[in-house]
């Protein structure tokens, strides 16, 4: 699960697939014009953000077309708190990984180089730097 720790951000709506489970704390990304999971190949120019709330298959709107809140960071540096899937030591600071999954750091890929971690709190969590969308082109 990514979470903002400091930095600006904003909230917009989008899009979602319709009849998509997606998890609050999720990075999300474009896909044919609609939101999904991002997964440990999407690339970090199609990355839009961290969607707000979770989206249920028990979600009485679930296969309807609608509009999703996703928080979009609007400068660099912008530091998120996730998950990592094992090992993350302080050697990783600086840095770029990797997504196992929409909610977490795969400190041993960097293939896509989806975030740059900033700090370690421990082997399983650290902050880190988002690549992604128009992000991704300053790097």
């Amino acid at each position: 699960m990514f979470r903002l720790k400091r930095g600006k951000t904003k909230f917009v709506e989008l899009p979602v697939t319709v009849s998509t489970a997606i998890p609050a704390g999720a990075l999300v990304a474009f896909s044919s014009g609609y939101l999904i999971a991002a997964t440990s190949s999407t690339a970090p120019e199609s990355i839009v953000g961290v969607l707000r709330h979770t989206i249920a298959a028990t979600d009485a709107d679930y296969a309807v077309a609608r509009l999703v809140e996703v928080e979009v960071p609007v400068e660099l540096f912008t530091e998120w708190e996730a998950d990592v899937t094992s090992g993350l030591v302080a050697a990783d600071v600086g840095l770029f990984q990797d997504l196992t999954d929409a909610s977490t750091v795969n400190r041993a890929s960097s293939t896509y180089d989806v975030v740059q971690c900033c700090k370690v709190i421990s082997a399983t969590k650290g902050v880190f730097f988002l690549n992604i969308g128009h992000l991704a082109d300053a790097k």
